[in-house]
């Protein structure tokens, strides 16, 4: 065969491929439905390995153009199985989808009882314990973000234990907390007094029916956190941790000294003249004050600056170690867990400590009647003092060891900020905050019948 003919082919079967790979393409449609025939309304329906899709409108119809022929469509809806199907040369489709089981079956808490999903009526979200402990954060709140639909979870600031607001369905007041009430296993509480590894489950009660039986302190919402508890069988040690390195993503751009003097002493000669330029001028020596400065400002061309926010803001280390112990009996279960958190904050003597110890005990003292004892211990430690914040109006850009520096630090003792003459005696030098709690619970269980159970605190 000759050259000519194998290029004429080589050029022949690329024409050809290019010719079918846009032959290939085509828009599809159809319609998403359950096995009763009832059509499915925002079903996501996706080209798989791409972003190209769509959602199912308020006919359970789809259309979506550009699809390959040899594409799959991923389809998708909360609380049925995902479908998988070829586009091959088809362009309309009916697609069945069948109900998950599994989550079906899933046990959902509700304040007064357990059910199973399937059986619930009332608008409830959960989040399991190992989607939870999956984030590595010292407020178990932090991880509920993006989990649960209509709860908006907002961390306020940076810092270690920076509040968080949870709200669920928005917010109800203007004037009053909007906060929702959060019971720990059945006691009033606080999502950041617990290790994320402890929680077995978190379940938030949305709508009246579900939060009717706690009062007027429902009315914002309920979250029902369940702790993990002692397990019969053999003795089991688990360990949980991580270790976090924090490093500020940017630094502000700062002027330089000379056009920080210049920006400052033109600011202060229009909003105040001489009243505000000369002690200006005195302290730097510029202006009408060039004794000691002959020079005068042009000196400050070539000064280093003093970078303020990288003495205030710096790379931080944290960590966290989760271990418990369980095991028991038919008769005895026990269940024993510590958790230490040591959270750095990236702003200068700012830290977040804790350490938890959590116990159960399960004892079945009669073929009907369980007592169960739950107590945890909680030793909070907690520096982000207002007054570390003063740091912030120190001059950004200012001469190297300015005086107004040394004068702004000076003014943060007379505060109580501590013997802050240098930065780094600020953390030793700072005040702490710490919180103790103890709670303990004891629990009567009393099986009435086969599918009945009755507690009393």
């Amino acid at each position: 065969m000759s050259k000519n003919k194998i290029i004429l082919l080589v050029l022949s079967f690329l024409m050809t491929s290019i010719w079918n790979t846009y032959a290939q393409v085509a828009t599809v449609s159809g319609v998403v439905q359950d096995k009763s025939g009832e059509t499915i309304i925002g079903a996501n329906v996706l080209v798989k390995g791409t972003a190209n899709g769509a959602i199912t409108d308020l006919n359970g119809k789809f259309t979506i153009s550009g699809v390959s022929t040899n594409g799959t469509l991923v389809v998708t809806y909360i609380g049925y199985v995902s479908k998988e199907i070829a586009v091959k040369n088809q362009t309309n489709f009916i697609i069945t989808l069948e109900e998950d089981s599994r989550a079906l079956e899933e046990v959902v808490v509700i304040g007064y009882q357990t059910v199973k999903r399937k059986d619930l009526t009332g608008s409830v979200a959960s989040v399991s314990g190992k989607q939870i402990a999956a984030m590595p954060v010292a407020n178990a709140a932090q991880a509920l973000q993006g989990k649960l639909s209509g709860v908006n979870v907002t961390t306020q600031d940076g810092r270690p234990d920076a509040t968080v607001s949870i709200r669920v369905r928005g917010g109800g007041s203007i004037s009053q907390s909007n906060d929702p009430l959060v019971l720990i296993d059945g006691v009033s509480g606080s999502l950041n007094d617990i290790s994320a590894d402890l929680i077995e489950s978190i379940d938030v009660l949305k709508d009246a029916s579900s939060t009717a039986i706690y009062g007027a302190r429902g009315a914002n919402g309920v979250i029902l956190v369940t702790t993990k508890g002692a397990k019969e069988g053999r003795v089991v040690v688990s360990y949980n941790g991580y270790m976090k390195y924090n490093t500020p993503t940017k630094y502000l751009d700062a002027l330089d000294p000379y056009d920080y003097l210049a920006y400052t002493w033109a600011s202060g000669a229009s909003v105040g003249g001489n009243s505000y330029t000369e002690p200006f001028e005195k302290l730097y020596g510029i202006g009408r004050y060039t004794t000691t400065n002959p020079n005068g400002i042009e000196s400050y061309r070539n000064m280093k600056a003093d970078n303020i926010q990288k003495k205030v803001y710096d790379d931080s280390f944290s960590h966290n170690h989760d271990l418990s112990i369980t095991g028991g009996t038919e008769k005895t279960k026990v269940l024993f867990a510590v958790n230490y958190t040591d959270e750095d904050g990236m702003k200068l003597a700012s830290y977040y400590k804790r350490a938890n110890v959590s116990l159960k005990v399960n004892q079945k003292i009669a073929k009907n009647v369980d007592i169960s004892l739950d107590t945890r211990y909680t030793n909070t430690m907690l520096f982000t003092s207002a007054k570390v914040s003063q740091l912030n109006y120190l001059p950004q850009g200012a001469p190297e060891k300015d005086r107004r520096t040394i004068a702004m630090v000076e003014k943060m003792d007379e505060l109580g900020f501590g013997n802050c003459s240098n930065y780094g005696e600020c953390q030793a030098a700072c005040p702490k905050g710490i919180t103790l709690d103890f709670i303990a619970k004891m629990n009567r269980d009393y099986a009435v019948a086969k599918s009945r159970q009755i507690a009393t605190h």
